[in-house]
């Protein structure tokens, strides 16, 4: 990786709507992630996306639409290489009715419910970039905190639940633990960590 890439993060607006898809499904395979399952019920799905083969991606699309898009894609030199899937805690339905992952307090924080680096890309820095940037969109619209939900492996993290992050990769990115959950990840325990925003 150059020393001198230019790094850039923006909220995913309909105009960038393929960099998105570059990331997280180039293929664009219906069965795979449209990063929904973490945000929405299958009900809201439907209601966004109806009912045919590409219903992940039309509600993904719809998404993008609304005045707060659902996440931010990182780009270096241009290139999209990451994506996080962040917004305020209330509007993320499956977070919001989660029994298992309770909010800390009443405080109307933004949360990150993916992290995802396009293969190719990773062990290159482009997470702090992403969360970094993911912060800033947050900060920009208001929010007084971001929280993440990440686990705490004994070693290195299994890649099939890389979506959730590492306690030591937002603790890099200035994330402190305020709590732990009910929810695992593997049978990890996942914390609740925050980034408290200056006023």
């Amino acid at each position: 990786m150059s020393d001198d890439a230019t790094w850039e993060t923006h909220p995913v607006t309909p105009d960038r709507f393929e960099d998105f898809v570059t990331v997280v499904n180039a293929n664009r395979r219906p069965t795979h992630c449209w990063c929904l399952s973490h945000r929405l019920t299958q009900a809201e799905i439907t209601e966004l996306g109806g009912d045919g083969p590409t219903q992940r991606e039309q509600a993904m699309r719809a998404l993008c639409e609304r005045e707060l898009p659902p996440g931010v894609v990182t780009y270096r030199d241009g290139i999209p290489v990451g994506w996080c899937n962040i917004g305020p805690r209330a509007d993320i339905t499956r977070l919001a009715r989660s029994k298992l992952m309770l909010p800390t307090d009443d405080l109307p924080v933004w949360s990150i419910v993916c992290v995802v680096v396009r293969s190719g890309h990773r062990r290159q820095g482009v997470t702090q970039h992403l969360l970094e940037g993911a912060v800033d969109y947050a900060r920009a619209n208001g929010a007084p905190a971001v929280e993440s939900h990440p686990v705490d492996p004994p070693g290195r993290m299994d890649l099939t639940m890389a979506f959730v992050g590492t306690r030591a990769m937002f603790e890099k990115a200035g994330f402190e633990v305020v709590g732990t959950t009910e929810a695992t990840a593997s049978k990890l325990p996942r914390l609740t960590m925050r980034r408290t925003l200056a006023a």
